[in-house]
C-alpha cells in the first residue's frame, strides 16, 4: 500500500482554524454539554445572562418558571473518548483527491486535537479483522503526535473490516463511561454485529461517522468499460458501468437503509459524510445532531 498522504503542518493549521471558528461561534462553550453530553451530571437551573450561549436555554423549564433558565452541569472528568477507526481494505479507495482512509485519518486527527484542547482524554483503536493499533486515552501534549504517527503508518492498513472484534475488545478493556466515535464506510456491516452494538450502546455514548466515496454508492456512466478490483482478493473484472449502474445504485440504497435502520434501532447517533465534503462541516453536523438529541 502507498504511504498515507497527510500534510501534517497544513492539517494542524486547519484544525486550529476550526477551533478558532468554533470559539468565535460560541460553539466551544457548548462542547462539554453537547459533545460529551452523557458525561455530565445535571446539577441545577440558573437564570440566563447575556454572557451565556443561548443554546443552553432550557425552554421547557423557562415556560414553567416564566423566566429564562439555563442548565448547569457537574463535569465527570474521568470520561474518556475513544475513536474506533476502520483501516480495512475497503477504506483504501477514492475517486476524489483523497482516499477514504486519508480522509478518515484527518477526521481522527481533528477530533483528537479538539478533545485534547478541551482537556479530555483521547484514545485510538485502528481495526480491520484484528486490532492493528491501540493507543490508550491520554490528554498529554504528546498524545496528538502519537496518534498522528500511527495514522501515517501504512503497516496498520488493510484486511477485512470487523467492527464486532473492535467493540468486544474495547468493552473488555474499559470500565468507566466513555464516548465512542466509530469512523468507517460500514460497507461490510453484518447482521451478527447487532448484538455487539446493543451491548456497547448500554456502556458507551456512541457516535457513528459513515464515511463514503461517491463511487461506493453510484457508478459513473458514459465512460466505456472499466476494470474493477476486489479490495480483499485483488481479483479483477471488466465491467460496463452503463449496464449495471441502476442495479448497483439500488443495491447500495437497500444496504444503506439497513445500516441506518440498525443505528436507529439501537438509538445510535450517526453522521453521513462523503469524501467530497470539507470535513470542517463535520463538527457542526455532530453538534447539531447531539443538540437535537439532548433537547
Amino acid at each position: 500500500m502507498k504511504e498515507i498522504q497527510i500534510d501534517t503542518s497544513r492539517l494542524v493549521r486547519r484544525i486550529e482554524g476550526i477551533l478558532k471558528s468554533l470559539a468565535e461561534a460560541r460553539i466551544m462553550s457548548r462542547y462539554r454539554r453537547v459533545f460529551l453530553g452523557k458525561g455530565l451530571e445535571f446539577m441545577d437551573y440558573r437564570t440566563y445572562t447575556d454572557q451565556d450561549d443561548s443554546s443552553r436555554i432550557d425552554w421547557k423549564a423557562t415556560i414553567r418558571s416564566n423566566k429564562l433558565l439555563v442548565r448547569e452541569y457537574k463535569e465527570e472528568r474521568e470520561l474518556d473518548v475513544y475513536i474506533l477507526l476502520d483501516v480495512g481494505s475497503s477504506m483504501i479507495f477514492g475517486s476524489t483527491q483523497k482516499l477514504k482512509n486519508e480522509y478518515a485519518a484527518e477526521i481522527t486527527a481533528a477530533i483528537s486535537h479538539l478533545v485534547i484542547k478541551s482537556d479530555d482524554k483521547i484514545g485510538l483503536i485502528m481495526y480491520s479483522d484484528k486490532i492493528k493499533k491501540e493507543i490508550l486515552p491520554s490528554n498529554s501534549r504528546e498524545q496528538f503526535f502519537i496518534i498522528l504517527r500511527s495514522l501515517l503508518d501504512s503497516r496498520f492498513y488493510g484486511g477485512k473490516s470487523n467492527l464486532k472484534i473492535a467493540l468486544e475488545h474495547l468493552m473488555k478493556m474499559t470500565k468507566g463511561k466513555s464516548l465512542l466515535i466509530v469512523i468507517s464506510d460500514f460497507i461490510n456491516l453484518n447482521s451478527n454485529l447487532e448484538e455487539s452494538l446493543k451491548v456497547a450502546n448500554q456502556k458507551f455514548d456512541i457516535m457513528m461517522i459513515i464515511l463514503r466515496d461517491i463511487r461506493d454508492e453510484i457508478l459513473p456512466t458514459n465512460i466505456g468499460k472499466v476494470m474493477i478490483s476486489d479490495p480483499y482478493t485483488n481479483e479483477q473484472l471488466l465491467v460496463d458501468p452503463d449496464s449495471i449502474s441502476k442495479e448497483y445504485e439500488e443495491y447500495n440504497k437497500i444496504k444503506k437503509s439497513y445500516l441506518i435502520h440498525t443505528f436507529k434501532k439501537y438509538g445510535l447517533d450517526y453522521i453521513d459524510m462523503k469524501t467530497s465534503e470539507d470535513f470542517t462541516s463535520l463538527f457542526l453536523k455532530i453538534l447539531k445532531r447531539r443538540e437535537m438529541k439532548l433537547a
